[in-house]
C-alpha cells in the first residue's frame, strides 16, 4: 500500500473534517497518516472557542473527532505554531500534501471615529473570552452600564446579543468559562440591541438561532413589526421560492408579534442603521446611526440620524485570517483556487472561503478539497524523514496530553453539575497536557 503523509494545520471542525475525508478515500491501494497541528494545547478549534454555552448539543459533533483522533494513523501536536514553532517550508519538505485549516480570528473593523474608546471590542475577542480560550481570559469586557449595542446581523452577533441578555443563571449549568460567569453574574446590562445595517431579508441569521429567541422566559424580545412587514413586501414572489429566506421571516414576524412578560431585561433587533460614529468623552454612551432604505434590494441611506445610548459596543461584522509566513493572503483569506493553495499545499474552511456557513459546511467544503488532492496525489509517495526533529519535543501536546486535560476539565464540571469546568491558564494547560512552555 502506497502511504502517503498529509499535515493539518488547525484542529477544529474544518481539519477534522478533513482527515475524516481523507480517511473515507483510503483503500487497498493507498492510504494517509495524518498528523494534525494547532497554535493551542487543546483541539477542536471553535467548537470549543466560539460555540455559544448555551447550545451544547452543538458540541456534540466533537465525539466524531474524538473517533477520527483515536484512529492509528493520526497523531496530533498541540501548541505548536506554524510560522513560530515550525514553517510551512519545513512541512512541505516533510510531507506529500499540507492542509491548511488555520480559520480566520481577527475581527474586522467598523472604520469610523470613536472605534478606538473604552467600552467598544470587537465579538471576536468577546466571544473566546466567555469561552475560556486561555489567549482571551483577560479581555474583561466592561458590562456595568445599561444599554449595549452589538453590530451584525449574523449568528455570531446572535449569540452575543443573547449572552449579553440572558439572566445569567441560565448559564450556570453550561462550560461558559468561570471568569465570564462571574462577570455576567455582577452586569448590569439590561437593554441589548442587535443592529443590521440592511433590512430584515438581507439578514445572515439562522433560523434556529431567531427561533430560540421568543423562548427566552426571562428576557423580552422585540423586533417592530413594521419592519418584517415591509420586508415581506419588498420580496414579494421569492419568500415563496426561497426556503431560508421565508423560514428567517416567519420567525422574525413571529418575534414582532409575540407578548412580552414586562421582564427587566430586553433584546431588540433592529434593522436598516448604518453606524457612523461612536461618541463619548472617556469612553463610549451613544452610538450615531443613519437611517437607510431599501431600494431595488440595495440599501441605500437617508438623511435621517438617530442616536443610541450605549455603555457597551460589540462588533460582529467579520472576521479576517492573521497572515502566515509564506503563504499568500488575499483580502483576510488564504489566496487559493478552489482550495489549492500551491502544489501539495490546500486549504480547507474559514481560511479559504472566508468567515461563513454553519459548522455542517466545512464537512461538504473539506471533502470537495479532499477530492481535489486525491486526484492530484504524486504517483509516489515522498518518504521523507519524520517532522519530529524540527519541533521541540518537550514542548508537544500530545493527544494524550490532551486527554489528561479534557478529564480533568469534565471531572471538575461533573462536580459542579456542569459538563465541564475549562482550564484557562496556559500554564496549567501545559503542565496537564505534559508540556513545558518553552
Amino acid at each position: 500500500m502506497k502511504r502517503y503523509k498529509v499535515a493539518i494545520i488547525g484542529a477544529g471542525p474544518a481539519g477534522y473534517f478533513t482527515a475524516q475525508a481523507l480517511n473515507n478515500s483510503a483503500d487497498a491501494e493507498r492510504g494517509f497518516q495524518i498528523d494534525m497541528f494547532d497554535r493551542l494545547p487543546t483541539p477542536w478549534g471553535l467548537v470549543r472557542s466560539g460555540v455559544a454555552p448555551d447550545h451544547p448539543k452543538i458540541r456534540t459533533v466533537t465525539k466524531v473527532f474524538e473517533k477520527i483522533a483515536a484512529e492509528p494513523n493520526y497523531r496530533y501536536f498541540g501548541n505548536v505554531e506554524l510560522g513560530r514553532d515550525i514553517q510551512i517550508a519545513d512541512l512541505e519538505r516533510a510531507y506529500d500534501v499540507v492542509v491548511l485549516a488555520t480559520g480566520t480570528s481577527l475581527g474586522k473593523k467598523l472604520g469610523i471615529p470613536g472605534e478606538e474608546l473604552p467600552g467598544v471590542i470587537s465579538a471576536a475577542d468577546f466571544v473566546p473570552w466567555y469561552n475560556g480560550h486561555p489567549d482571551y481570559a483577560s479581555v474583561n469586557p466592561p458590562l456595568e452600564g445599561k444599554y449595549a449595542i452589538v453590530i451584525g446581523a449574523g449568528n455570531v452577533a446572535m449569540d452575543c446579543g443573547r449572552m449579553l441578555a440572558l439572566v445569567p443563571h441560565e448559564l450556570s449549568s453550561t462550560d461558559i468559562a468561570d471568569h465570564a460567569l462571574e462577570v455576567f453574574h455582577a452586569s448590569s446590562i439590561r437593554d441589548v440591541t442587535i443592529v443590521g445595517r440592511r433590512g430584515p431579508e438581507h439578514a445572515a441569521f439562522t433560523s434556529p438561532e431567531l427561533r430560540e429567541l421568543p423562548k427566552l422566559e426571562e428576557t423580552d424580545v422585540f423586533i417592530r413589526p413594521e419592519q418584517i412587514a415591509d420586508a415581506i413586501s419588498r420580496v414579494g414572489a421569492r419568500i415563496e421560492s426561497e426556503k431560508d429566506l421565508r423560514s428567517n421571516l416567519e420567525a422574525m414576524k413571529e418575534i414582532a408579534h409575540a407578548e412580552h412578560r414586562g421582564n427587566e431585561r430586553k433584546l431588540s433587533l433592529a434593522f436598516l442603521l448604518t453606524p457612523l460614529e461612536v461618541l463619548g468623552s472617556d469612553r463610549v454612551e451613544r452610538v450615531k446611526f443613519a437611517v437607510n432604505r431599501v431600494e431595488n434590494d440595495k440599501v441605500v441611506s437617508t438623511d435621517e440620524i438617530v442616536e443610541l445610548p450605549c455603555d457597551l459596543l460589540i462588533t460582529a461584522i467579520g472576521y479576517k485570517g492573521l497572515e502566515i509566513p509564506g503563504v499568500p493572503n488575499e483580502r483576510g483569506r488564504i489566496a487559493n483556487v478552489d482550495g489549492k493553495v500551491r502544489e501539495g499545499v490546500y486549504v480547507v474552511g474559514w481560511a479559504k472561503r472566508g468567515p461563513s456557513g454553519v459548522i455542517g459546511t466545512n464537512k461538504s467544503d473539506s471533502s470537495e478539497v479532499v477530492k481535489r488532492i486525491v486526484a492530484e496525489l504524486p504517483a509516489t509517495p515522498k518518504g521523507v524523514g519524520a517532522i519530529d526533529a524540527h519541533i521541540n519535543s518537550e514542548k508537544i501536546v500530545t493527544h494524550d496530553g490532551w486527554s489528561a486535560i479534557n478529564s480533568v476539565e469534565i471531572s471538575a464540571g461533573e462536580a459542579l453539575g456542569r459538563p465541564r469546568r475549562k482550564v484557562v491558564s496556559w500554564s496549567e494547560l501545559l503542565s496537564l497536557g505534559g508540556a513545558k512552555s518553552t
